[in-house]
């Protein structure tokens, strides 16, 4: 697990007191929607603990084949989203994915073989699968995150990469090993992780029980959300069969593409860039 000064450095953020359990949802209103025969997806806007958020929801026809992946250049360098974006063919929408090492953030878990460079701008997670090749299979360390398969995404909490091979993954999106926060409708967040107390910009996605269905939870501003706030609101609001927290702070990133135009372009979450190491994109 990263060390808690890294962790700061990546949210740039303070630690904020977590105030009483429970949440508040306020000023909710639709934002942008996208409807063609395979791919349907709403973006609403609302305030949650007064911190403003995007909530998109999306179905598609075939979650194993419209959803995408393109990642920055192995080993070399960051990209900002929209390039990245910008590789997926027909995107319609898509945000940010795994967290990674870089110089600026260069711790690595102490299960990891090598030092931190051998890592530099490439995603964490023991297993990392693109396009069905494996760029990293780090034997003996368990996968936590997420992985493409024919019917979609699943979660994975600590199992074997063999196992998650077995089931020919097409593509993986992963952070830190306490990032699964809800599994069948459960909060399986540690609530004691110095992580999920801090609030912070965040990008998250929900598996709903809706079949083919995801929602996308993107909090904004510097005053953000902790992990436990935005579970709180996710398995109050909503059915769901699992929650997970994708790489979040600076790195947070959410482009969506109006019908008939041919570019994604970047919704405002933060000022600056979002230097990036891959997305998850959505496509016709």
């Amino acid at each position: 697990m990263k060390k808690w000064i890294a962790l700061m450095l990546l949210l740039l953020l303070p630690v904020t007191a977590l105030g009483e359990e429970g949440y508040t949802v306020t000023e909710r209103e639709k934002d942008f929607s996208y409807d063609s025969e395979t791919l349907k997806y709403t973006m609403e806007t609302c305030k949650v603990n007064g911190s403003k958020c995007y909530l998109t929801t999306v179905w598609m026809q075939d979650p194993g084949r419209q959803i995408r992946k393109a990642i920055s250049p192995w080993h070399e360098a960051l990209a900002e989203a929209e390039e990245l974006a910008a590789k997926v063919p027909g995107a319609a929408l898509a945000v940010n994915g795994s967290g990674y090492v870089s110089p600026r953030y260069p711790d690595i878990p102490e299960t990891y073989p090598g030092e931190s460079e051998d890592y530099y701008y490439t995603p964490l997670g023991s297993l990392t699968v693109v396009d069905g090749e494996a760029l990293r299979d780090l034997e003996g360390i368990p996968y936590y995150g997420l992985t493409l398969e024919e019917d979609g995404l699943h979660l994975y909490i600590g199992e074997d990469n063999e196992s998650v091979l077995a089931r020919h993954p097409i593509q993986t999106w992963s952070f830190y090993e306490g990032c699964p926060m809800a599994l069948d409708g459960k909060d399986i967040l540690d609530h004691e992780w110095p992580f999920a107390g801090v609030r912070a910009i965040r990008t998250i996605i929900a598996k709903l029980k809706e079949e083919n269905t995801y929602l996308i939870l993107t909090a904004t501003s510097r005053h953000g959300l902790t992990l436990i706030e935005a579970n709180e609101f996710l398995l109050g609001e909503y059915d769901t069969e699992w929650i997970y927290d994708l790489d979040g702070g600076p790195s947070s990133a959410l482009l969506r593409r109006r019908p008939n135009r041919k570019k994604l372009k970047l919704v405002e979450i933060s000022h600056g860039t979002q230097k990036i190491v891959d997305v998850m994109a959505f496509t016709e």
